[in-house]
């Protein structure tokens, strides 16, 4: 993976806690703020945080039609948590403008409020040696694939919570809060292929 270069969306979000976790595995990370911003790197990240917020932030610096572009590239997308919600094809629970690249339904906030954040370890039987990933979640939403082809690679209490279709990744925690880089990983060695 060394001499990857994956983008970041830096509108709103912890950049820094994914930057942090793709250094661990020799990665450099580039923030994106701009289209301009995806010339030359391999993937790109959709963080967590607020998505009306970065909903908002994509249509103000025109980030739309660029990101949809760079995903029918081929290249792969990550999205965690708000990122998750701007990948689906649909939002309910205050829905959001989205990209509408992946084929699922995000429903929003589906565990609560800020206070009912909580981490849990993934079901047994997950994919892609992802068995034992401790999950954080923090406002998190729910999917629903809504096609046979979404993958679901990890649940927690039956529930997906990191789901693959073709290039795009999306998980409903935060990978990047954790010591554990298998989910950074995962979508770097797509990247490769």
């Amino acid at each position: 993976m060394a001499g990857l270069r994956v983008g970041i969306l830096a509108i709103q979000g912890d950049v820094d806690a994914h930057r942090r976790t793709l250094a661990r595995l020799g990665v450099e990370a580039a923030r994106v703020r701009g289209e301009k911003d995806l010339d030359g790197v391999a993937a790109l990240i959709l963080p967590g945080g607020e998505s009306t917020t970065l909903s908002k932030g994509l249509a103000r610096v025109g980030l739309y039609e660029p990101i949809r572009a760079f995903a029918a590239a081929g290249r792969p997308i990550l999205g965690t948590c708000a990122g998750a919600v701007l990948l689906a094809r649909e939002v309910e629970n205050h829905p959001v403008p989205s990209l509408g690249l992946l084929d699922v339904v995000a429903a929003r906030n589906a565990y609560g409020t800020q206070v009912d954040s909580f981490a849990a370890e993934v079901d047994p039987g997950a994919a892609h040696g992802l068995a034992g990933l401790r999950c954080v979640f923090i406002r998190a939403p729910q999917l629903r694939p809504s096609s046979p082809a979404v993958e679901v690679l990890a649940r927690v209490d039956g529930h997906p919570v990191l789901v693959r279709e073709g290039n795009l990744f999306a998980a409903t925690f935060h990978p990047e809060l954790s010591d554990d880089p298998r989910v950074h990983a995962l979508v770097l060695r797509s990247a490769l292929t």
